[in-house]
């Protein structure tokens, strides 16, 4: 087992010591670099101890999020937050509660009627802390991650410590203020991402508004109150700009003093906020994404986290190794385009970096034999996905983030997305049904299976051209493999899946496609969300005939259940497209999805990264067809329209995500 001196400092970057002689504060904090004090509210925690958090109120974070690399915030209201057990039910304070799996939608208790983890069910909530050298796609697993459990409607937000470092020693406008979020600049707002650009539903004349200050859970019709702890805001408190510090390598030499302190300082307080997101916000999972690339350094993360949240929250350590060299190499140029780097010559800039790596690889001690004696649940994943190690893995969504990090992978591909073309059904505007397509459906077919072979062809034929350019380091207009898909894989003659639902829309609109060329495959998780006894109704009949379920849906359309049986709601929808997302991520060929309206919104707010409010509501017509192509920090986004009268498709290079204009279709 691997020892390390308890008063060593490290060169990572946000490394935390238990001892040093410039740091008397209680916490390990230096005086000198913490903000003004401000009131502040304490916590009973389980083990009888209490800890001063900053207040924060319970309202969502105003996130929007850009896909596959920042995260996308959950705006689901938050379950109750009770404070006390009621004297009834036989619950001893401090006694471990039961950490079954909690679903929105699916599941519901006394303490959680939306499915959402309840602020007093602590040991269901999860804090994944990353583990990694720079350069070692640590960002990228965690955006991604990130995504899917925001999808999943269980409240996810990054903490990235290296964000914070950077306002912290002058790369922001101010210091951030534990008064609240809306004290502080954009970039340190989240505690995470630097850039929360919304990946973008319009209206259909302006920009959606950002979420509430406060969501509210309806019980039995009226608002529910706040609690009398939860005061107002106070005036946000203006700090000074700090004093910018040069972050070359020598930022990270673990012999410079000063900068180890603020590094330090950073980490614990990112952390606090990480954890205040899970006790006093209603988030279900924190990821403290930093290198934590010392043992010392995350005995003392998890030991702050005991402290603080006692010991029945959930932590997962989770490690990013890279093996392959063109891999390494082809992150580190890409980290050249960082903000810490993005001014520099990029030789300059590369040899820079490539000293901060060599100090962080000397204390570098991976996930192992220490963890696994003091029985901690860990992952490692090499390669960004092609080998992953577990370790006692427990708990729903531990085990839920495992199953997805085991199936994306990194390969050049397109993923396209329709609807099915027009119907009979849809020209009558009744919902459901299994009707056939129109001749104006049957054309949309034809000219649907033509273009995305011309595509597909188009397609292959840029990847071999790359592929012959491709060269480390990458010269001017050359493009660089990020990943080993790239080189191991031969891009021509790649598969194609065309997917359609069971319903007869669907696979007439796929059945265009050739057999010999195409994977075609009938799935029953791509049907159209089922409307119960209302099937075959138009909304117009529903309004008058069952105005009491016109308006419940009218009111709240993504959490309304259509009654009767087999009748479903949005939530149903995501969690049977849950398998098909999966799916996706892991295939390395190209996707062809024929949905329809509802499964076409939810497949489109898990690329985009779409709050959830937006989901029910985005406006998916006819005759358009999306196109996806996944790359190491984003997603390629292109919508085509169908032209009827040329019989073709064209780039709509204009186009928006927007609201539907009738809010009931």
């Amino acid at each position: 087992m691997s020892q390390v001196s308890s008063g060593h400092t490290s060169p990572d970057s946000d490394s935390l010591s238990p001892s040093e002689p410039n740091a008397p504060h209680s916490d390990g904090k230096d005086v000198s670099l913490m903000p003004p004090p401000s009131a502040s509210t304490s916590r009973p925690i389980s083990s009888g101890q209490t800890r001063s958090l900053p207040y924060r109120p319970l309202t969502p974070r105003n996130t929007n999020g850009l896909a596959m690399t920042d995260t996308p915030t959950s705006t689901a209201p938050n379950s109750p937050h009770i404070l006390a057990r009621s004297l009834s039910s036989g619950a001893a304070p401090g006694k471990a509660r039961a950490t079954t799996l909690d679903i929105p939608g699916l599941t519901k208790s006394i303490v959680s009627p939306d499915g959402r983890i309840s602020q007093r069910d602590i040991g269901s909530k999860l804090v994944i802390v990353m583990v990694g050298l720079p350069a070692r796609g640590k960002s990228y697993i965690t955006g991604k991650l990130a995504r899917y459990l925001n999808w999943l409607q269980h409240p996810t937000e990054i903490f990235n410590v290296g964000k914070r470092r950077r306002v912290a020693t002058g790369g922001g406008h101010t210091l951030p203020s534990v008064n609240g979020d809306r004290t502080r600049p954009h970039s340190m707002r989240q505690s995470g991402l630097a850039v929360r650009a919304v990946s973008g539903v319009l209206d259909q004349n302006e920009m959606l508004p950002g979420p509430a200050l406060a969501a509210h859970i309806l019980l039995n019709g009226e608002p529910e109150l706040s609690h009398p702890e939860y005061k107002e805001e106070e005036e946000p408190t203006a700090l000074p700009p700090p004093e910018a510090i040069d972050q070359s390598a020598s930022f990270f030499d673990p012999s410079n003093t000063k900068a180890f302190q603020l590094r330090e300082q950073v980490a614990l307080d990112t952390l606090d906020d990480l954890l205040d997101y899970l006790m006093n916000q209603g988030g279900s999972v924190g990821i403290f994404d930093a290198t934590n690339s010392t043992l010392e350094r995350r005995k003392l993360v998890l030991d702050h986290i005991r402290q603080v949240a006692g010991d029945q929250l959930g932590v997962l350590f989770l490690e990013s190794q890279c093996m392959d060299e063109q891999l390494l190499e082809s992150n580190m140029l890409l980290k050249l385009s960082g903000p810490d780097y993005h001014d520099m010559d990029p030789t300059t800039a590369l040899d820079d970096f490539k000293k901060r790596v060599a100090l962080y690889q000397k204390q570098y001690v991976p996930l192992g034999d220490y963890e696994e004696k003091n029985h901690m649940a860990y992952v490692q994943m090499i390669d960004v996905g092609r080998k992953l190690i577990t370790h006692k893995v427990r708990g729903f969504l531990s085990v839920q983030a495992v199953f997805y990090l085991m199936n994306f992978n990194l390969a050049p591909r397109q993923i396209w997305v329709t609807r099915h073309g027009e119907s009979e059904d849809n020209v009558t505007g009744q919902l459901g049904g299994d009707s056939s397509l129109t001749p104006r459906g049957q054309r949309y077919a034809k000219c649907l299976a033509r273009f995305i072979e011309h595509e597909r062809h188009l397609w292959e034929q840029k990847q071999t051209e790359r592929q012959e350019k491709a060269s480390l380091p990458p010269r001017s207009g050359r493009f660089t493999p990020p990943n080993p898909e790239y080189s191991l894989q031969q891009s021509s003659n790649r598969n194609f899946c065309v997917w359609t639902s069971m319903l007869k829309r669907s696979i007439e609109t796929g059945e265009k496609f050739d057999d010999d060329q195409y994977d075609k495959k009938e799935m029953r998780m791509l049907d159209e969300l089922n409307a119960g006894n209302m099937e075959g109704m138009t909304y117009e009949e529903i309004k008058a005939k069952k105005p009491e379920q016109y308006e419940l849906r009218k009111r709240d359309k993504l959490h309304y259940r259509y009654p009767g049986p087999g009748g479903e709601g949005y939530l149903d929808v995501i969690n049977r497209i849950q398998k098909v997302i999966i799916e996706v991520e892991r295939t390395t060929d190209h996707v062809l999805i024929i949905g329809h309206k509802a499964v076409t919104r939810v497949i489109l707010a898990y690329f985009k990264g779409l709050k959830r409010d937006d989901v029910a509501d985005l406006d998916v017509p006819l005759n358009v067809l999306y196109m996806l192509e996944p790359k190491p920090y984003g997603v390629d986004f292109v919508a085509y329209r169908y032209d009827e009268e040329k019989d073709w498709f064209y780039e709509d290079t204009d186009f928006e995500l927007r609201r539907a204009t009738n809010p009931l279709a």
